[in-house]
């Protein structure tokens, strides 16, 4: 959020997997096809450590058909030769403890099916399945017509409501608005961000959150009061998440010492109030590609390498029940569809589409990807025009991008996959005075209901389908809103409950 104004896939479409035959313990790598649309498809290998050793790397290497071509991927790297695919370990999935698994996917092109599959040179052991017959969880690239119904979902269980309001709350500053104190935030809120945790210098990685001081903020109340009512909040089904960035705090984990850092940093402050979970909005020039770093699967700069590592870390730390959402700007994230990082001559800007390799990375931790539908210069939608915040077709567009997917900077051989229904929601500025952009609740809820149902679409038609499970909305912020008498969450929480 500005302060002066302010990756699982989109489907769990119904899959079998085959289990491996009955045989003495050990390392496994189980295939599935999770999609198949015809002329094209999307796998899996799941790599389970059945031995009683700890597995420190695996390499899963197979054979497609002549016909059958490899394309996009993801969670490893990978080479070929010929028909003959080798897919590694990351850095951070490589050490695999027995009894645990770890999961690798892929986009083909062609019929055929993965064939004399090893894992670190030994057969994998495991099976391959057929491909089930509901539609694919992607929509191929813009021409391909998508598909009209989307495949059922199975979402994890977030203790979130279907479709949730999330705000932010100014915990740290007063920023024009006046403080709010954290019992006196309404219930109709399911996620309250606390703005901002911010580090003690850009490439420290040491994070730190104090409450407003009273010479700025009158009437705040103690740390005590505070934490009190956090566990309030929380025992309402209400989830409490600590934001680290905002335009003030620049956040770059340059180094592995400023990522341990991070971690240490961050955990204590959710420790200390006991939080749900995490909130990343890193803006300015906290994420950036450097030269060279062109394939958002496998990234390869610091800043982002180390930032994954350390949200896998806390995410490990604090278990399934760890919230994680994120809150990038449209220049980090959709202006991908046409530019990615310096580009492959240099000379882009090199934070352009930075944030989908931290995305795609963590989308099978990712709670809710917010995207700030505000303050965003034009950006191109998958029908290749150029569109323009404030409006109902902005946020259709954008949010589209995310549950259709993308190929990045135009490559189609490089497709960045959907989201699920229930990992998206947008970000709106809830007045005037919070962000440019602002929209008043009668377009916003158009969107929404264009995204959701089919229905009240302007000039864009969503790529995705209609998205029943789409999480809800997001906005900058609590406090400006209580300021313009409630207007975002007295419109948008009635709305929201209501939807199927």
């Amino acid at each position: 959020m500005l302060l002066a104004a302010v990756a699982a896939l989109a489907t769990a479409a119904t899959t079998l997997t085959l289990a491996g035959p009955a045989r003495a313990a050990g390392p496994t790598a189980t295939f599935v096809k999770t999609a198949d649309w015809g002329t094209g498809w999307e796998g899996k290998y799941t790599v389970t450590n059945g031995g009683a050793g700890t597995l420190t790397s695996w390499q899963v290497a197979f054979t497609l058909p002549v016909g059958t071509t490899l394309g996009s991927y993801w969670d490893a790297t990978v080479s070929s030769s010929g028909q003959r695919h080798t897919f590694s370990n990351r850095s951070w999935n490589g050490t695999i403890a027995p009894g645990a698994s770890v999961t690798f996917g892929f986009l083909a092109t062609g019929s055929g099916s993965p064939t004399d599959c090893t894992l670190n040179g030994a057969p994998c052991g495991g099976g391959t399945t057929p491909p089930p017959t509901t539609p694919p969880p992607t929509t191929p690239p813009p021409t391909t017509p998508p598909p009209t119904t989307p495949p059922p979902t199975t979402p994890p269980a977030t203790g979130l409501p279907r479709h949730a309001l999330i705000g932010y709350l100014h915990a740290s500053f007063a920023n024009g608005s006046g403080y709010l104190r954290m019992a006196d935030v309404p219930a109709d809120w399911d996620i309250v961000n606390l703005a901002f945790g911010e580090p003690t210098s850009v490439t420290s990685g040491d994070i730190r959150f104090q409450l407003c001081p009273a010479s700025e903020c009158p009437g705040v109340e103690t740390e005590a009061e505070f934490t009190a009512a956090i566990r309030a909040k929380q025992q309402q089904g209400k989830k409490v998440l600590l934001s680290i960035g905002g335009q003030n705090g620049q956040v770059q984990l340059t180094t592995s010492a400023a990522r341990d850092t991070f971690v240490r940093s961050v955990a204590a402050i959710i420790d200390r109030y006991g939080l749900n979970g995490l909130d990343i909005d890193f803006e300015g020039h906290s994420l950036y590609l450097n030269a060279g770093d062109t394939d958002f699967r496998n990234p390869s700069t610091p800043v982002i390498v180390n930032l994954i590592s350390a949200i896998r870390t806390l995410k490990q730390r604090y278990g399934a029940g760890f919230v994680l959402t994120m809150a990038p700007e449209t220049f980090f994230v959709q202006l991908g569809y046409q530019f990615y990082g310096p580009g492959p001559w240099g000379g882009q800007d090199p934070r352009a589409g930075s944030y989908l390799p931290v995305i795609h990375a963590l989308r099978d931790d990712l709670t809710v990807l917010h995207v700030q539908n505000y303050n965003s210069g034009p950006i191109m939608g998958l029908d290749n025009q150029y569109h323009t915040m404030g409006g109902s077709d902005f946020h259709v567009a954008m949010t589209d991008m995310l549950l259709a997917g993308f190929p990045v900077a135009g490559n189609t051989a490089a497709v960045f996959p959907p989201l699920r229904e229930d990992q998206v929601a947008f970000g709106a500025p809830s007045s005037v005075s919070a962000g440019n952009g602002y929209l008043a609740p009668a377009g916003v809820q158009a969107a929404v209901s264009c995204l959701v149902r089919g229905q009240s679409c302007g000039s864009y038609t969503p790529r995705s389908g209609t998205n029943p499970a789409f999480r809800g909305l997001m906005t900058w912020s609590i406090n400006w809103d209580r300021y313009y008498n409630w207007e975002f969450r007295l419109n948008h929480g009635p709305f929201l409950r209501a939807l199927p």
